[in-house]
């Protein structure tokens, strides 16, 4: 019990440290895949097709459980992985214009993004926040003017649009996470971001575009550190909160910066190096407290309540009195066909046997 207990407590904290591994690897890897001929529309697509096969391949054999979901899951991960893959093309052709340090530290104030729409969720705009979003503006007025030669402002312009839909991954994906297993979210999410990269790159130019094996290799891969991160990202969410796992995420531009340096020969100039000092002294100055209280279960939310999808802790009372378990054991055990039992109880009409 102690060992279980112990695994329980150690697991989430690595899937928060490997997160950033994982997604600071793509800048990089992108840059290889096109330093072996490959376009922005075929790497964000092939990418995300060989994610969302890893995972579904792994589901199949290891996690068949995970892939059950009920059609209104189904509809919150659809609307993920639209945002998120409209945010991923963006990314990669403002990678193709960017060193992919510069590009990284850009993606990086996904961060405010976050913040921001999570005052549009409710939370209120601190004089700290005002000041934080401040600071890491002028940071990135350093880190794109800083540079040596023209800089590309349209694919600074890409770059942020690309942060700014990835933060609305993070927020949409926590609602969606109150209801339904990290695994299964990552599964429907990457799925539904392949059919629109897919689309895109279809639409982009129809026929196919021969790969170098630099250019392959540096995809397969990135499409493998694609799946785990998304796999890590989902499930840090679901146990740690968004706030908490956006803070330690953005260390994903450490990662970025150090690979591009050995395998990219990119360097910063001192002035994008004084951009980056301010930048990281304001992401270091979010307290820890604003994680979020709503992820430890501290506090009810209602999750896509215009679908019809009851409480979260209302799902908990259910499960308790349908399937016998103990209040202390984890709500985070039940399975998705189990809660699918409940939505169906929950939303049956009463019925009344009179005695004759």
């Amino acid at each position: 019990m102690a060992d279980e207990s112990r695994r329980q407590q150690v697991i989430p904290v690595l899937a928060l440290i490997l997160y950033p591994v994982f997604l600071g690897m793509a800048p990089v890897l992108g840059k290889m895949a096109y330093n072996g001929g490959s376009d922005p529309f075929t790497v964000a697509a092939l990418r995300t097709v060989v994610a969302a096969a890893i995972l579904w391949l792994a589901y199949l054999v290891f996690w068949r459980r995970y892939i059950f979901i009920y059609p209104a899951g189904l509809l919150g991960c659809a609307t993920i992985g639209i945002v998120n893959g409209i945010g991923s093309l963006f990314y990669y052709n403002g990678l193709l214009t960017l060193d992919a340090s510069v590009a990284q530290l850009l993606n990086a104030t996904y961060l405010i993004f976050v913040m921001i729409l999570s005052v549009v969720s409710g939370r209120p705009l601190t004089r700290r926040t005002i000041l934080r979003a401040g600071a890491a503006l002028f940071a990135i007025l350093l880190i794109t003017g800083g540079g040596q030669g023209a800089f590309n402002w349209l694919g600074a312009g890409l770059m942020l649009a690309s942060a700014l839909l990835f933060a609305g991954t993070f927020i949409l994906g926590q609602r969606v996470l109150y209801e339904m297993p990290s695994q299964t979210v990552a599964l429907y999410v990457l799925t539904a971001m392949a059919v629109v990269v897919v689309m895109a790159r279809v639409v982009y130019r129809f026929e196919w575009i021969p790969q170098t094996g630099e250019a392959t290799a540096a995809i397969f891969v990135l499409g493998l550190t694609t799946a785990l991160a998304r796999l890590t990202m989902f499930f840090s969410v679901k146990k740690m909160g968004t706030m908490q796992t956006v803070l330690v995420g953005i260390s994903e531009t450490g990662v970025s910066l150090v690979l591009a340096f050995m395998f990219l020969g990119e360097a910063l100039t001192v002035l994008q190096w004084v951009g980056v000092g301010i930048f990281t002294v304001g992401l270091l100055a979010v307290p820890l407290r604003t994680v979020d209280k709503r992820a430890t279960g501290e506090q009810p939310i209602f999750m896509l309540s215009s679908l019809g999808i009851q409480r979260t802790s209302f799902n908990r009372i259910a499960f308790f009195q349908a399937f016998g378990h103990t209040r202390h054991e984890p709500v985070e055990d039940v399975t998705p066909e189990e809660m699918d039992m409940i939505r169906r109880m929950m939303e049956a009409p009463p019925r009344f046997d009179l005695p004759r």
